[in-house]
């Protein structure tokens, strides 16, 4: 299968990192490609940052489908553009956060997920309501570190921990997810530091959630219902190209 996974950013920051990491979270026989957006924001903090990289998400989804690709991820953990892209192609389109939330809603009753910043966290939170999950939610707590500076892996490692420890302790979280499709290659240590401690729990890394459920779905054979996701009606819409 051929599976295209689209950072919904203008920064290319995370492209080499992206193929690494969703290469080793797919089947052998799985063949991974990365791009990201001609034009939109340079990451997603905000519901504006959002909303301007729909578009041109949508448009790369559209031709993700016309070169034959199996399915699309949106790699964010806001799912932007997920559930439009939905209905105007016929592959599947898988959004990290949705897909964390139900794998760990199956590990634990209560999971905390740790993001970025305050700015996301209402986002996040609107994502567990729509996706039917919002009673396992036991908090979302943040680093307060912005998406472009979670390269340093040290500092970012140490602020996760922190907050992680917080969930369990003060949450009662029972499993905990990464809040930023960033955070690429902690998960697994985190875990170990955290059974370390004393806490043997989950810790769900949302890219190869994400991954999982896309290969599951695409080799199930199965795709986006059309009475949940409606082609669009036929109507003139007129984009703005400058």
């Amino acid at each position: 299968m051929k599976i295209k996974v689209i950072a919904p950013i203008i920064s290319d920051t995370f492209m080499d990192e992206m193929k690494k990491e969703f290469t080793g979270f797919s089947y052998p026989q799985t063949t991974i490609d990365v791009t990201n957006l001609d034009y939109g924001p340079a990451s997603i903090e905000s519901e504006y940052d959002e909303a301007l990289c729909v578009p041109d998400f949508i448009e790369k989804v559209k031709q993700a489908e016309a070169d034959g690709y199996d399915g699309v991820i949106s790699n964010c953990f806001g799912d932007p553009g997920v559930k439009p892209a939905r209905e105007v192609v016929d592959i599947p389109v898988i959004g990290p956060c949705e897909a964390s939330m139900l794998f760990t809603s199956t590990l634990a009753k209560r999971f905390s997920v740790v993001t970025v910043l305050p700015n996301v966290v209402s986002m996040i939170s609107n994502i567990s309501k729509v996706t039917g999950v919002y009673h396992n939610l036991a908090s979302i707590r943040y680093v307060n570190i912005p998406v472009l500076e979670v390269h340093e892996k040290a500092k970012l490692k140490s602020a996760l921990l922190d907050e992680m420890l917080k969930a369990i302790k003060e949450d009662q979280a029972e499993a905990l997810i990464l809040g930023c499709t960033g955070f690429m290659g902690v998960a697994s240590e985190l875990q170990m530091k955290l059974t370390e401690k004393g806490y043997d729990i989950p810790v769900v890394d949302p890219g190869f959630a994400a991954t999982k459920l896309l290969e599951a779905t695409i080799s199930m054979g199965v795709k986006q219902s059309r009475i949940t996701y409606m082609k669009p009606p036929s109507k003139q819409r007129v984009m703005n190209t400058n």
